[in-house]
This record gives C-alpha cells, structure tokens and sequence, in this order.
C-alpha cells in the first residue's frame, strides 16, 4: 500500500504462479496467460487500497488469494469478451443433453485436466471455469458475459458432456495402451 518496489516485487514472486494456473484455466495461449497475470499485478497493485484484511491474521493470506483469484478470473474473462464480440447459442434444451456418471481415475494430473478444458469451446470452458471451479452461479455469469442464465446452464451442461467424452476418448484409452 505504501508503494514499496521490494515489496511489490516479493508479492509478484510469491502470487506469480498462483495466478498463472488461475489464467490457464481460461485461456490456451500461454504468452497471453504471461501477459494477462501482467495485468493482474497491475491491477492488484493499483487497487491494493480496497483490499479488505480479515480481522483474525491468520486468515489474511487466504482471503487476499482469493481476492487476487477473482481479478485474475475477471481480468481472463474481459480478454476472452473483448476477442469474442458476441456469444452465440443455439436453440437447444439444457434437458437434451444425457448426463451420465465418469469415475475420473485418481492419478489424473492436472496437466491432463489443464489438457481437455483447452479441448473445449471458449465459451463452454469460460462457464464450466466459472460455475465449477470459481463458484459463480448462473445468474452471476449470465450478467458477466450477457447471456441469458438459460443459456449458462445449457453451456455448462454441454461442457461437462464434452469432458465426459473427450475424457473417455482419450484419458481412458491413453490409460488402457499404458496399463
């Protein structure tokens, strides 16, 4: 807060990878990743002041990790707006689409997860991110990307189909040629 370089520096070192993982879960272009956790900081720095510390110390490294997490999701999510003018949606039900249960095997990596979110559409992965990983609900990520919530919950729901299947295409296959 008090603009100190040493400072600045030492959380830029610390949070660098942190938000870099944020931003790939968005984005497939790692010199854009690089260039989006830039801006990260740059925001983080310029707004640090409205920053609101927890009143029990303990909690502060997990509350400002969170806080830099939500600029780095928005600051992805802005990019992916401003290089998309417009979302389309067909005019397909949420309800066409089967759900059926996967047991993910338990030494899935996260390269391997990171590997077939970049397999999905952008905006099938910017929601899928959003409401599973971020936590936002749909009328919060309708409002963000200007759809409408009907068609969040229709994006969601084709994204995780496409993992289900992308996943059994070729995470269980590479397993079965390994095993």
């Amino acid at each position: 807060m008090k603009n100190d370089n040493g400072c600045k520096e030492m959380m830029y070192k610390s949070f660098y990878g942190y938000l870099l993982g944020i931003i790939l879960r968005y984005t497939r272009n790692t010199s854009d990743s690089e260039e989006l956790v830039n801006d990260c900081f740059i925001k983080i720095f310029k707004h640090i002041g409205t920053f609101k510390a927890p009143q029990n110390p303990e909690e502060l490294k997990k509350s400002f990790k969170g806080w830099i997490a939500q600029i780095a999701s928005r600051t992805a999510i802005d990019k992916i707006r401003s290089a998309k003018a417009k979302f389309y949606v067909d005019d397909l039900a949420e309800d066409e689409h089967p759900v059926s249960q996967v047991s993910v095997a338990s030494d899935l990596h996260v390269n391997d997860i990171l590997n077939l979110l970049n397999h999905l559409p952008d905006t099938h992965r910017l929601v899928f991110n959003l409401y599973e990983i971020e936590g936002f609900a749909h009328d919060e990520i309708s409002k963000m990307l200007n759809f409408p919530e009907s068609s969040s919950r229709v994006y969601l729901t084709r994204a995780k189909n496409k993992l289900r299947t992308l996943y059994l295409n070729t995470m269980v296959s590479s397993y079965e040629k390994n095993g």
